[in-house]
Parts: C-alpha cells; structure tokens; sequence
C-alpha cells in the first residue's frame, strides 16, 4: 500500500477521477448487458432505495477514515514540533555555566542535519537505519553525557543536559514510528468496493435515461474518485503526496548556524 501512497498529488487526483469515470462507464455497460430491456424498471424500482443506503455508508466510511487520518497528521506534526522544542532545550542548556557549549551544539547540528537530509522521507524515515543519522545521534549522545558528567558543572545543569537529551531521543522514537504509520489494505479495499457499488448503482438508475442524463452520474464518480484519492495523500505522513512540514527543525537548524543559541 506504501508504493500507492506515495505517488505524487497530481498523479493520485488523475487516477481517481480516470479509475471512477471508467467505473462509471463500465457500470453502465455492465448494467444494460446484464439487466434484460422487460426487467429494467424492476431493476430501478430495487437500485432507488439502495442508493442512500449506500451513499450513507460510503459517505460514512470516508468521514471517518478522512478525519482520521487528517488527525494523524496533525499529531504527527506536533510530535515534529515537540522534537524541534526539546532540540532548542538541549542548544540552550549547552550554554549554562561550566558547560563547553562548542561540542554540544556542533553535535546537535550535525544530528538535526542528518535527520532532515537522510531520514525524513522514503524508508528510511520509518525504520531509523541510516547510518549516518545513527552515527550523529551517538556522537550526540557521548558528547551531551561526557558533558554533563562533569563535576564542575553542578548537578542542575547536568540534568537539564540530560533531560532535553532524553526527550529529543523519545520524541524521534515516536517519529519514527508515526512514520511506519499506514492504510490498512482491507479497509482501503472496502472502502473502493463501496465506492463502486456506490457508482454502479448510480449507474442503473439512468437505465431510463438517455446519455446525457447520464453523465450526470460522472459528478458523483468524480467525488468518490476525489476522495480516494486525498485518502491514499494523507495515508503516509512522511511518505506520502501530503507530508508533515520540517519548518520546526528547520529553525533551529538555522539557529545553530547563525550563533542563536549564546551564552
């Protein structure tokens, strides 16, 4: 599901609407092949209740799963925005009294780097692997904890360095695994599936209209097709066509680089 999600955001509104047209048109053929000319108007008769039935459930389904996931979004900002805090903690508590500031924040800069560059995006931002990323989050941690093993800095400053360090490490845990974060197959697979008998229900009720009429049932198709396809952007936050933003990290990246964080 992770290669589907991932697509761009022009690609996915294309192949909804070209996926729900086409269901739109093949429902109808589908209809009139299978439906003989005598039993058209029982099957209208049967297809009219049906369709706020499943326009309901449809519409249910989707409600639920859109706000869901635009939730998760959000969430999945804020643990960003919590990683990007507790970093600029950590660049401030460098700077107490005693403390040798160069080595911390060089550390810190170098990590907050390799996140943004190497683990923000594709597999990598799920499975926390990349080596130089790991390799940064080591150097840091060494460098905060020889720091803050010091005697002559007191005990206050060393666990303000030891506590910004374990929140930024906990927040990137909890980046991580949001970003694992994807659809289930079966619920996308219902979800499609009640989309089309959506569609092809539609489609049966313009049996006695002429082709123009029936065109009116595209509408319908285009707005399944819409949704699916803001469902597949949302579905992967640091994946997919719709990303959390860096802008946190990035600031105090920029911090670091231009001597924000003094003693």
């Amino acid at each position: 599901m992770t290669w589907l999600t991932s697509l761009p955001a022009v690609v996915l509104v294309a192949g909804g609407l070209v996926l729900a047209l086409l269901a739109t048109l093949g429902g109808r053929l589908a209809v009139r092949a299978l439906v003989p000319a005598t039993e058209r108007e029982a099957a209208y008769t049967i297809a009219a209740p049906l369709m706020a039935a499943l326009g309901a459930l449809f519409a249910l389904f989707m409600g639920l799963t859109l706000a869901s996931e635009a939730s998760f979004l959000a969430s999945a900002q804020g643990i960003v925005s919590n990683e990007a805090a507790d970093a600029s903690r950590l660049a401030w508590a460098a700077t107490s009294p005693g403390v040798d500031t160069a080595p911390i924040q060089s550390a810190l800069l170098d990590y907050l780097q390799a996140t943004r560059s190497n683990e923000w995006s594709g597999v990598a931002a799920a499975n926390g692997e990349d080596p130089a990323t790991v390799h940064a989050l080591a150097n840091l941690e060494n460098t905060v904890r020889a720091q803050a093993a010091r005697t002559v800095i007191g005990t206050p400053a060393s666990t303000e360095l030891l506590a910004s360090l374990d929140a930024l490490t906990s927040d990137r845990r909890d980046r991580l695994a949001a970003a694992s974060h994807q659809l289930p197959v079966f619920y996308v697979v219902v979800l499609v599936l009640a989309g089309v008998a959506l569609i092809v229900n539609a489609s049966a009720l313009t049996l006695r209209s002429g082709r123009r009429s029936a065109l009116l049932t595209g509408s319908l198709a285009s707005v399944i097709g819409l949704s699916l396809a803001l469902l597949f952007a949302l579905g992967t936050p640091w994946r997919g066509a719709i990303t959390v933003s860096g802008q946190p990290i990035d600031a105090v990246t920029q911090g670091l680089n231009t001597g924000y964080f003094t003693p």
